[in-house]
């Protein structure tokens, strides 16, 4: 099974962005200015002010957003993982069902971080400039978005033209 390189790409590059940031939230406040590990999550100095649900306010009234999704993050990568390994080492035909549920729950989590966002009047975002919320919010999310939904569509084909092979309905060539 060779897969989609373009999954495969995309998994390589963004399990260890989202693990990355599942760290930051799951080693507060260790991981925020001033804990001994904030060396490894500088940019979120940043992104904190961008983004107050990484902010230390949001930690410090005990807001569980942050770290919830960080828990989706990480059952999205075992997915992911799942998905690479069932591609490229050990090939199986369940590969494209871990790839699209690792997609599914990626696109959930971001669709729901959006909707909150949207529902409490842009509470965590709407201090920002509209160039920087369109650089640093409105852009990833529809990347998340999109190229999930992009891993379902072409994944639920193929694990829709397994189900019709397997029930004879396709004939293999």
């Amino acid at each position: 099974m060779a897969g989609r390189r373009w999954i495969t790409v995309w998994y390589i590059l963004t399990a260890p962005l989202m693990l990355w940031d599942a760290g930051y939230c799951l080693m507060r406040p260790r991981s925020m200015v001033g804990g001994d590990l904030h060396w490894i999550w500088a940019f979120y100095e940043f992104y904190g002010n961008v983004d107050h649900v990484y902010g230390v306010k949001a930690f410090e009234d005990g807001e569980g957003f942050a770290n919830a999704a960080a828990v989706l993050n990480v059952i999205e990568n075992f997915f992911a993982v799942i998905y690479l390994w069932m591609t490229h080492v050990c090939p199986s035909e369940l590969a494209p069902l871990a790839g699209y549920t690792g997609s599914a729950m990626t696109l959930a989590k971001t669709l729901l971080y959006v909707s909150q966002e949207y529902f409490c009047g842009f509470c965590a975002i709407g201090h920002n400039t509209f160039p920087g919320m369109l650089s640093y919010w409105i852009l990833p999310n529809v990347a998340w978005i999109t190229i999930s939904g992009l891993i379902m569509y072409h994944l639920g084909k193929d694990i829709l033209w397994s189900l019709r092979l397997s029930s004879g309905r396709v004939k293999c060539e």
